[in-house]
């Protein structure tokens, strides 16, 4: 392994574990502000990326590695599955939900949802530029340059990736709103909430080395954010009681399990590719 490859990962994880309390620090000292936008969540968002940044430079980390090329011809499949992904996932779970009456649809305001879900597109895009260059551009990158087993690269990214969100979950982000997505105390709402981000991290790796660029996962992480968080977020379903760790669009478990067989059907198809590519002996 290369010892100076895995200094600056340790390095790097250290910082973005800190950054978001580095922000709730910054937030402390300022006056009195609403919560979901402030300039303590804006060190939480933009420190990990700053970090990546100056290694790469410190480094002499080849640009070329973080995949900011976006390859459009090449990848022409992959950027229409990331755009397809997520709705395809949630209509299987809206529908399953219905059928069980997990899941109450008769408050679904379609016109509504399409304008709240398309005034969040490019605010997402922006947002996710900085998180797919860090989780996947760089984490995911690095740690292939360790020839680590592919569980070991998803592990590591995706509870990397969930324990950054802390800070959020517990300051950041009101309470009322942790409710409206999983009715638990804050412990364990980050418990699923790092589990439901390591399933969808073998989902992301995958889009990002079978692409070979950051651009899918950018927008597969936009999808998310302008679908499935207001959907539920913004009371367009009403789950019933009891069932939101069964079904919910966003971190039930039915729903790990359809994001997990996506980024193992990806896996699949990453691995056959390069068996085609590499020369059999005649």
């Amino acid at each position: 392994m290369n010892k100076k490859v895995i200094r600056y990962i340790v390095l790097f994880v250290i910082v973005v574990v800190f950054s978001g309390w580095i922000g709730v620090l910054v937030d402390s000292v300022l006056p009195e502000h609403p919560k979901g936008d402030t300039l303590g969540m804006g060190v939480w968002l933009v420190f990990p990326m700053l970090t990546a940044i100056a290694i790469i430079i410190c480094s002499k980390v080849g640009w070329k590695d973080i995949g900011f090329k976006p390859n459009f011809k090449r990848n022409s499949r992959w950027y229409l599955t990331s755009v397809l992904i997520y709705p395809v996932v949630t209509v299987i779970v809206l529908i399953v939900g219905a059928a069980t009456k997990w899941i109450d649809l008769s408050g679904f305001n379609i016109k509504a949802f399409i304008w709240a879900f398309g005034s969040t597109l490019l605010i997402g895009f922006i947002k996710n530029i900085f998180e797919e260059t860090v989780w996947r551009g760089y984490l995911t990158s690095q740690l292939d340059k360790l020839n680590l087993k592919d569980w070991k690269i998803y592990l590591i990214v995706g509870l990397v990736w969930g324990i950054w969100h802390i800070p959020y979950y517990l300051v950041f982000l009101s309470e009322a709103d942790l409710q409206l997505v999983l009715p638990v105390n804050q412990t364990i709402f980050i418990v699923v909430a790092i589990m439901t981000m390591t399933c969808w991290s073998v989902m992301y790796i995958e889009l990002y080395r079978v692409s070979k660029s950051i651009w899918p996962c950018v927008i597969l992480h936009t999808i998310e954010d302008s679908l499935i968080n207001p959907l539920v977020i913004s009371g367009y379903i009403s789950i019933a009681s009891g069932k939101e760790i069964l079904i919910s669009p966003i971190s039930g478990i039915m729903t790990s399990i359809l994001y997990l067989a996506v980024g193992f059907g990806i896996r699949a198809y990453r691995r056959q590719s390069n068996n085609m590519m590499i020369p059999k002996d005649i």
